[in-house]
């Protein structure tokens, strides 16, 4: 089952992108029929709601009075703090319902309006925002929903802010140009992304990275696209998990292939193959073989490690699970503080992959060329860690 967040701020069109998904196939779970549901006469929640708030909040037949109810907690943090408190459980728990009773083949779909101000980004495998410009969005209240243009300036600065929403996006949908054009987006994604997703993580299989080389320039996007993987990671594992964004997509201002390397570090190899099944569920599904890492100099000459990749084929991942202190561990963390501090280092590096990179056209012959630069590099970057007391970072920022 694929676990999908779908969010936006108020006037962006996310309703319409659900209304569209469910069409394709989506099972849709909408966090504000839910919250209303929760809050129906008869319900302890609105119970809850009366005696914390008092009986204003009621209309003539016993329902919840909601103008009423938003002017007692607008501007007030903690009396919204407190109406979350009552309601945010149990949309959770419904929703937790609605999620077990679907199919395990399908496309579950969360429209939760405040997913990033409530920090669940990191709990589904992929997180849609659709966004619109502020000046369509305020046409759109005043038009479409009849605010007065102050009431829907009001709305939209009380939500999070762009920035912030696109930090925790898998995917942008933009809306700015009526829904033939947002259909033509959603379509594309559930074509192209959705159905793939959800069959590799079913399956467990990871997305094809291709065995053809290509370098690309840096791309400032790398390291957002590696904190959004790395806190599903740490969500999925639990509290003390270290994840670390390594390789060159980590190091700024370096040309690399588009590939994510990510490194979870783990006590044991035991431990390792006990959290496969769990990463598989979290979309990071094992890659079969034997891997190891060149120790480079260290005594045994390799060593052991476990290799997972992505489910997800809007993402190319190398996922390294390596024990805590190990040749192949140190290594990676080493390489990618060396070539961050010292711009020659880099430079050589950005240098050697051009050189190399013209004379080998597939991935694996191109890796086992970069060999020497690697034993090399291993010898540089040793001394640099001498000369400085460099110690490996515990995890990633």
């Amino acid at each position: 089952m694929l676990m999908v967040g779908l969010t936006g701020g108020i006037g962006a069109g996310k309703s319409a992108v659900a209304r569209r998904l469910a069409e394709r196939g989506a099972v849709i779970i909408d966090a504000d029929v839910l919250s209303r549901e929760v809050v129906q006469p008869g319900t302890d929640g609105l119970a809850e709601i009366v005696a914390l708030f008092g009986s204003g909040v009621l209309t003539a037949d016993g329902e919840l009075d909601r103008p009423a109810l938003g002017a007692k907690v607008f501007g007030d943090e903690e009396a919204r703090r407190s109406l979350e408190r009552i309601i945010h459980p149990r949309v959770r728990a419904r929703t937790a319902e609605l999620t077990h009773a679907a199919a395990p083949d399908a496309i579950v779909v969360n429209d939760v309006p405040l997913l990033v101000e409530a920090g669940l980004a990191s709990s589904y495998h992929l997180v849609i925002v659709v966004e619109a410009d502020r000046e369509v969005r305020l046409e759109r209240l005043t038009g479409l929903r009849g605010m007065t243009a102050a009431e829907a300036a009001a709305r939209i600065d009380a939500q999070t802010d762009d920035a912030s929403r696109r930090a925790v996006a898998d995917v942008v949908l933009t809306n700015n140009a009526g829904l033939d054009q947002l259909h033509a987006q959603v379509d594309r994604l559930w074509r192209e992304r959705l159905v793939e997703f959800e069959r590799n993580l079913r399956l467990r299989r990871h997305a094809p990275k291709g065995a053809e080389l290509c370098i690309v320039p840096p791309d400032p996007g790398w390291p957002a696209a590696a904190a959004r993987l790395i806190a599903r990671i740490r969500h999925g594992l639990g509290p003390g998990v270290e994840v670390h964004h390594i390789g060159s997509t980590a190091v700024p201002g370096l040309p690399a292939k588009d590939i994510i390397d990510l490194m979870l570090s783990v006590r044991t190899l035991v431990q390792a193959d006990q959290l496969a099944d769990r990463l598989g569920a979290l979309g990071f599904p094992q890659r079969s073989g034997e891997w190891s890492d060149n120790a480079h100099g260290a005594p045994g000459g390799t060593w052991p490690k476990r290799m997972h990749g992505c489910a997800d084929p809007g993402y190319r991942v190398n996922l390294h699970v390596r024990v805590t202190g190990s040749p192949g561990w140190r290594f990676a963390l080493l390489m990618r503080d060396h070539l961050r501090a010292v711009p020659e280092a880099r430079e050589a590096y950005a240098a050697a992959k051009a050189e190399l990179a013209l004379r080998h056209q597939e991935r694996a012959a191109y890796a086992e060329a970069k060999e020497p630069w690697f034993e090399a590099e291993a010898r540089a970057a040793d001394d640099w860690a001498e000369a400085t007391g460099w110690q490996p970072s515990s995890s990633e920022k």
